[in-house]
């Protein structure tokens, strides 16, 4: 059965010129291999992370403070912040981040280098169409470490299918219903893009994740970029 990817008017209406790019990664092999360095891979993107954190002041950075104001856009949970956020937080503070699996370690390092949002979701854990849209309050959602349904808000950015939410606060936390595992074979990523500006950088970014993951995890990987105009993906 076909899978559907829809990004709903509610979405656009809030920001129009954001560009979401779809990566599908279908017979993968994802789980670890001695011969491969994760940490270094990581590394590199950590290393490469600090092109984006040019200003003392951590929220003058650009890339944070443009996420902050799109965040502002719609309602989160208190304290909620962009994944690429997060991690230059990481990276700022010295803290550092390390693997967790082959599919997650790679979309963290193409997020790293070119400073914007990168996720990822086990396709076959997905029911029904997979929608990028504002919840209406009332959608299951259950994060890594907790063992109760915490709903998104109304109107906040969310994606979801039929069971459920599957990220909150548009790249905040993501659902452990759908989340990567070393026994993912069907993966469904994303780079999301709210700088217009950055557009070549994007694509860089999604052809260097269908490179990373053919090279170490084999399968047939495609790209797609969705927008306002073109708003829907069989995959």
């Amino acid at each position: 059965m076909q899978n559907k990817f829809i990004i709903e008017d509610g979405f656009w209406q809030l920001f129009p010129d954001a560009k979401i790019g779809i990566v599908t990664a279908y017979n993968i092999d994802n789980t670890a291999k001695e011969t491969m360095n994760y940490q270094g891979i990581l590394n590199q993107g950590m290393s490469e992370a600090k092109m984006h954190l040019l200003e003392e002041n951590f929220t003058d950075n650009p890339v944070v403070f443009l996420w902050r104001e799109a965040y502002q856009q719609f309602k989160t949970k208190k304290g909620a912040r962009s994944s690429i956020e997060a991690m230059l937080k990481r990276v700022s503070s010295g803290k550092g981040i390390g693997p967790i699996n082959p599919l997650v370690d790679i979309y963290n390092t193409i997020s790293l280098k070119y400073g914007m949002p990168c996720g990822g979701e086990n396709i076959d854990a997905f029911k029904g169409a997979v929608k990028l849209t504002l919840a209406d309050g009332d959608e299951e959602f259950i994060t890594l470490g907790s063992d109760k349904s915490e709903p998104p808000h109304p109107g906040e950015v969310i994606y979801k299918d039929d069971t459920g939410a599957i990220c909150r606060c548009w790249n905040w936390r993501e659902s452990v219903r759908t989340m990567l595992t070393e026994e993912t074979t069907n993966a469904f990523l994303c780079v999301e893009l709210i700088q217009p500006e950055r557009y070549y950088e994007f694509r860089q970014g999604l052809y260097e994740m269908k490179k990373m993951i053919e090279a170490y995890l084999g399968g047939d990987v495609t790209i797609t970029v969705l927008d306002s105009v073109h708003r829907e993906l069989a995959f």
